[in-house]
């Protein structure tokens, strides 16, 4: 079977623990540049503006509702079918010359203030105020320091010069256009989470199980080995590697300053190339993944085995087994018609496929040998996630983490290093994601502890596994909860998960009086043919 490198599995790993922050898309945007004050206290919500032409339903658009004035309904039932009318002057900076009874005017941002414009729009008649921005982007409107005039009785809506410029033309030529102005909430749950924690807590499961089961056959063969042939036991321990890396106290320091740099250069380098890169990468890395993943999986029907353990060399692979062979065309396929069509709507269903073969694969050949270098991997990625979700935004004025996982300024639909469902019944629709290091990294810590117990011959109630596993969950489920509080802002996933994992596992060590053994020991070994020899 073809397998990682050391040098690849340790640079893979960096690149997919970049990114370890859940999210649903933003709806409410909370803002502390400019403070509230009374008259001026909305959160800044996005509205949504679907515009009839003569009757006839045409485009939706999005806009941004202001800090000032009242909030907008926030269900479609509710909101009124309102026309839509210019304003004359277009910046309504002073009195319209057209008459208003009850219209949505439409007007242009510049030459005075938007409280200005809100104000004279309302003392027209209008019911509503429609900011068309100078950029294609979203502004939030706010109110100016020194105003006291902002007792606003009707919703302003900022919306992009796209948008605006379009409903001005329809009207210029004539036609009538009214519209709706509403923001829905985002329900409490949707079904996009509660697959992705089933996603989660599954590969985690599988990996964990993988990685101890490989443990115990590699355990039992020594034993046997040491039993039968104490010199062939000696010459099989003192050729080639183990088959997996083992994380150093340094090593896990390293590994968090390390993903920062990556991190950092990302959001310094985002943009479309940039991506492509991360893609021909992950796609790289996909294909080892799932080609491992898929190899293990039939090796364990009879009638692959042999082709399993019958093996060819081939020049600079080496011995390859016949079933890799086999299997590594059809996974380079897969992730090639991944990367070409990544942009149609199911395509998360390959990237999904693919990262999550990656995180088995890598948690299969990645270890931490005790609880020591757990509690300090685990502590660095805990204040490394706090840093770049929260912190970042003092030095960069926006989350280094959120910005590079949604792929903002990329003009893609976020990296690959993710993990995404669609949200089925959100009416703001978008993709609830998690970061592979929200897997990968407590993934290390669980796989630790089911080895410890299955080597151990703990059972599950004796063991750590059963709580590793169900702290993680709960940790995962905190961090939906606290996402939907939000509004869907993103997340440090890890703020909420590390300390139930971890926090679990060291109050159970030290209440069952093994937390010396598990902090520097780790794993029991077997035993080997000299110590036999002495107690013989």
């Amino acid at each position: 079977m073809v397998s990682f490198s050391v040098e690849g599995t340790v640079w893979c790993c960096v690149l997919m623990v970049i990114i370890t922050v859940s999210f649903a898309g933003d709806i409410v945007h909370p803002d502390n540049i400019a403070p509230k004050r009374p008259g001026c206290d909305n959160n800044f919500v996005l509205v949504k503006v679907p515009t009839w032409i003569n009757g006839v339903e045409n485009c939706e658009y999005v806009g941004v509702g202001a800090r000032f004035g009242p909030t907008l309904e926030s269900k479609e039932k509710h909101a009124t079918h309102t026309r839509v009318a210019i304003a004359d002057p277009p910046d309504c900076c002073s009195k319209p010359k057209n008459k208003l009874t009850g219209e949505i005017i439409l007007v242009h941002r510049g030459q005075c203030s938007f409280t200005t414009k809100a104000n004279i729009a309302e003392e027209a008649g209008a019911s509503a105020i429609l900011i068309i921005n100078n950029r294609t982007e979203l502004f939030k409107m706010v109110c100016e320091e020194n105003e006291t005039d902002i007792d606003i009785g009707i919703p302003a809506v900022m919306l992009p010069q796209d948008a605006g410029e379009n409903i001005k033309s329809h009207i210029q030529n004539k036609s009538i256009v009214s519209v709706q102005l509403y923001s829905p909430l985002r329900p409490l749950v949707d079904v996009a989470e509660v697959f992705l924690w089933l996603m989660a807590v599954g590969t985690i499961l599988c990996a964990s199980y993988w990685s101890a089961w490989t443990t115990r056959e590699a355990a039992v063969e020594r034993e046997k080995l040491l039993k039968d042939a104490s010199d062939e036991y000696l010459n099989t321990e003192n050729a080639g590697s183990t088959g997996y890396v083992e994380i150093s106290t340094m090593a896990a320091i390293s590994f968090v300053v390390i993903a920062s740099c990556f991190l950092l250069m990302l959001y310094k380098l985002m943009a479309s190339w940039f991506i492509e890169v991360l893609v021909v990468l992950f796609c790289i890395g996909g294909v080892e993944g799932l080609q491992t993943c898929l190899v293990a999986l039939l090796s364990c029907f009879r009638w692959f085995q042999r082709a399993g353990q019958t093996f060819v060399k081939i020049p600079f692979f080496g011995a390859v087994s016949y079933l890799t062979l086999a299997m590594t065309p059809f996974c380079i396929v897969f992730a090639v018609l991944w990367g070409v069509f990544r942009h149609v709507s199911f395509a998360w269903i390959g990237q999904d496929i693919l990262g999550i073969a990656l995180i088995i694969t890598v948690l299969q050949i990645v270890r931490i040998p005790n609880l020591k270098v757990g509690t300090v991997l685990l502590s660095c990625a805990f204040l490394y996630d706090i840093f770049w979700v929260f912190v970042s935004k003092w030095w960069f004025h926006e989350s280094v983490m959120i910005v590079v996982a949604r792929g903002d300024r990329s003009g893609e639909d976020g990296i690959p290093m993710l993990l995404k469902i669609p949200r089925l019944f959100d009416p703001w629709g978008g993709y609830s994601i998690i970061g592979f290091g929200d897997i990968i990294l407590p993934g290390l810590l669980v796989a630790f502890s089911l080895r410890y117990d299955w080597l151990a011959k703990r059972n599950l109630r004796s063991g750590y596994f059963v709580w590793a596993m169900s702290a993680y969950g709960l940790g995962l489920l905190i961090t939906y909860v606290a996402l939907n509080l939000m509004d869907g802002h993103g997340q440090p996933a890890l703020l909420y998960i590390v300390p139930f994992t971890l926090g679990t596992f060291l109050s159970l060590g030290k209440k069952r009086g093994e937390l010396n053994l598990l902090w520097t020991r780790g794993e029991p070994e077997m035993p080997c043919p000299h110590n036999q020899e002495s107690q013989q």
